[in-house]
């Protein structure tokens, strides 16, 4: 068996390739195709754990959701996860293998290639399609040399292209046609088509637009995807733009926008929930009163602890907690509570230690082995299921630990609780998508009668509304033949 591959590209980063290689999985997945989602390199802060115990970008963790699998290595053979801006940890078949800066991993590609191309052959060979997503877009010509992530991938296994474009940002027409200009002869022949997304208003006064393109490009117009109100899908990287939730929600939550944050996918169903007011708190700006202050993740602790001091982070936690408000650490923020972090080997940045808040007595120390896992267990106070994951290099130590915050099944007690109660921290991601530790974490935080909200259900009606979108509006016929599917109704 050969898989069909069919590959997506965009004009600019966050067009919608992501989203689009979503729905085109469930809706082939509910044709009865066994499909595989594939992204050759990726550059995200937001990752998943695998079945096969590595680490993947968590956009991919949710395509394969799509198409009703377990998120593995293969379907994100190369992550980047930036340490600095001209730096990144290097995770091959979901392992971390080097720290490199941009130009030394420009050189690492041609290794990188490899093993894409292992990934791929496996995944064609299991699979009756494969949907591939590129990365930012392919006409950033100083980084066509050794390209795998868009038109160097699609040459190499010479698979079809769609291009996607966001109408919501303007200039729609102008990001297409500069795309295919600035792409070769033979990278042009490849783009089967287009797609537009985001559109809200009267097609009709599109249609001219359209008709132009068709014909201007000699290439057809896919289809128009509607701008998707309130769709539940994990971000790939990008921090939400707004603060979500009323001025009046009964509780108030203000997360630290720090410059290395992963997996802020954490607080999605805080973002999402009724009575709850999130905010972002970027450089130089005031942190506003809170009811819970969470310390989020990090790739980069010490560096981030430094930029936390810098902007006032260290006074506003002691009122915070001075007037009885409570704080949640995950991950890089546990660490951040305890007395000191430590980075003997240079894992995050230079070798070194970086004294912590010292609100917990615990200390951390980063290795090179990355603690990789998918977790089940309990929270310690209310005993509410928990269901999540780890992915992190420290190893903590110290007396807070004998209260832990959670206790996990397969290797006990997480994380740590003051002695006042006011502080939680554990080493677990994805704690609030469980109901039942949702409800209780935020009853701890203040909350009288916090209501139930399923991240879990929200994600895949999301899911489905991306697929009902592609069988609505994008042509059909075309995709069938593309990806040699039968024209027989849809599976419920």
């Amino acid at each position: 068996m050969t898989a069909r591959v069919l590959m997506v590209q965009g004009t600019t980063s966050d067009a919608g390739k992501s989203t689009l290689v979503t729905g085109l999985c469930r809706w082939l997945r509910r044709r009865g195709v066994a499909v595989a989602p594939f992204k050759p390199q990726n550059m995200a802060l937001n990752s998943a754990v695998t079945v096969d115990g590595g680490e993947i970008g968590r956009a991919q963790a949710v395509q394969a959701q799509a198409a009703g699998l377990a998120p593995h290595t293969d379907f994100n053979p190369i992550l980047l996860k930036p340490t600095t801006d001209i730096g990144a940890q290097v995770i091959v078949h979901g392992r971390a293998v080097a720290t490199l800066q941009a130009q030394a991993y420009h050189d690492y590609k041609r290794i990188a290639r490899e093993a894409v191309l292992a990934s791929h052959q496996r995944l064609v060979e299991r699979y009756d399609a494969v949907i591939v997503e590129g990365a930012g877009s392919p006409a950033e010509i100083n980084l066509r040399a050794n390209d795998i992530a868009n038109m160097g991938y699609a040459e190499m296994v010479d698979c079809p292209v769609i291009l996607i474009a966001d109408i919501d940002r303007g200039g729609v027409f102008a990001h297409i046609v500069g795309t295919l200009a600035l792409l070769s002869s033979t990278e042009r022949d490849r783009v089967v088509g287009f797609v537009i997304n985001r559109f809200r208003g009267d097609l009709a006064l599109l249609q001219p637009g359209l008709d132009w393109l068709e014909q201007e490009t000699g290439k057809p117009v896919l289809g128009v995807l509607p701008y998707l109100m309130d769709l539940h899908i994990d971000a790939e990287d990008a921090l939400p733009r707004t603060a979500t939730g009323s001025t009046d929600a009964a509780l108030r939550v203000v997360i630290p926008a720090l410059p290395r944050i992963s997996n802020h996918t954490d607080f999605d169903a805080l973002r999402l929930h009724p009575q709850v007011a999130v905010t972002y708190v970027g450089p130089g700006q005031p942190v506003p009163p809170a009811d819970l202050i969470v310390l989020p993740g990090s790739k980069a602790v010490r560096a981030d602890l430094h930029w936390l001091r810098q902007n006032g982070w260290e006074t506003a936690l002691q009122r915070h907690l001075r007037y009885g408000g409570k704080v949640i650490g995950i991950c890089g923020g546990l660490q951040m509570l305890g007395t000191h972090v430590h980075d003997p080997d240079g894992i995050e940045g230079p070798a070194g230690s970086t004294p912590g808040f010292s609100w917990l007595d615990l200390e951390t120390v980063l290795e090179p082995e990355k603690q990789l896992r998918n977790v089940r267990g309990r929270l310690a106070q209310s005993d509410a299921p928990v269901t999540g994951y780890e992915i992190h290099c420290g190893i903590s130590t110290g007396p807070a630990l004998a209260r832990p915050a959670l206790h996990l099944d397969a290797r006990g007690p997480d994380g740590a609780r003051s002695a006042d109660d006011q502080i939680l921290a554990t080493y677990v991601h994805g704690v609030f998508d469980s109901p039942p530790a949702c409800q209780a974490i935020l009853r701890w935080a203040g909350l009288s009668q916090p209501q139930s909200l399923d991240m879990v259900a929200l994600r895949e009606r999301g899911i489905d509304r991306l697929a009902d979108a592609v069988q609505e509006h994008l042509d059909i016929p075309r995709l069938e033949r593309l990806l040699a599917v039968d024209a027989s109704p849809c599976i419920p």
